[in-house]
């Protein structure tokens, strides 16, 4: 009985941590040119359903990589720089600093595939930021955003997440699958401080169409995290009996649009 409870209990610890999410944040998706962005890497999100804003643990940094791109394509590995900001290995977050060195638009991407217990887990994160040479000119940026990274499951961004977004500006994502569309996947867009209702929750949550999109239209200014899962119990291999894929997309929603900004310092 003691061997039979060690074994339920070892798989009951494999499957929560399978169900957290990873996700990526930056302080500001808005930065002058030269400036320090901060980047976290945080995990959690696995309470009602997928579909909180809450950390639970660390990510382990042994399986998975954490990179910055920027506008030309150049890689800056941030792994080997982020430290700790809990006390003990389940607490907080890890966090790095990354200085821009060149104007326009940045993407960090975060990626992480393990075995835990029976099940292989495959897991990318994205947020993106804008480098300006002048913050009260700041340039509309109309590519690079909408770029595959090539990840398992990926939500892209077809819609600027950073200079088009405010309240009332679609948030709109494309959900790939090995860089197909993903047709039917339930996307969460979940403003930090929100409880999603039980369910399906129809003012937080879309479902992709034909072409693997989405949308959600803020209220209000917030730290937007989407959220995409999707299981495969066919997939199966050595050490593993099905395969979890999860991608989630962190957006920064400005309380002003850009353009409002630019009407308030031109008058």
């Amino acid at each position: 009985m003691r061997k039979l409870f060690v074994y339920c209990f070892s798989l009951l610890i494999a499957s929560i941590a399978t169900a957290h999410d990873n996700w990526v944040e930056t302080n500001t998706s808005l930065v002058r040119l030269g400036d320090i962005v901060h980047v976290d890497l945080k995990l959690g999100n696995h309470g009602n359903d997928h579909r909180d804003f809450k950390l639970s643990g660390k990510v382990s940094l042994e399986s998975g990589q954490i990179s910055v791109i920027g506008p030309k394509g150049e890689m800056f590995d941030l792994k080997s720089h982020l430290v700790e900001t809990g006390l003990s290995t389940k607490e907080g977050y890890w966090t790095g600093r990354y200085t821009t060195t060149q104007p326009g638009l940045h993407v960090v991407t975060s990626t992480t595939d393990g075995v835990r217990g029976t099940t292989r887990s495959i897991k990318s994160a994205k947020t993106y930021f804008l480098a300006s040479e002048k913050l009260d000119n700041v340039p509309v940026v109309t590519t690079g955003f909408s770029k595959p990274l090539g990840h398992s499951l990926e939500l892209v961004p077809v819609t600027n997440p950073v200079t088009a977004m405010g309240p009332g500006q679609p948030l709109t994502v494309k959900v790939l699958l090995n860089s197909k569309p993903l047709k039917g996947a339930r996307v969460s867009f979940i403003p930090r401080g929100a409880v999603l209702a039980e369910g399906f929750d129809k003012n937080y949550e879309d479902e992709t169409d034909a072409d693997g999109i989405a949308k959600f239209i803020p209220k209000e200014g917030n730290v937007v995290l989407v959220v995409v899962h999707h299981a495969a119990p066919d997939q199966k291999g050595e050490g593993y009996s099905d395969t979890k894929y999860s991608a989630t997309l962190t957006v920064i929603v400005p309380q002003l649009p850009q353009n409002s900004i630019k009407a308030l310092t031109t008058q």
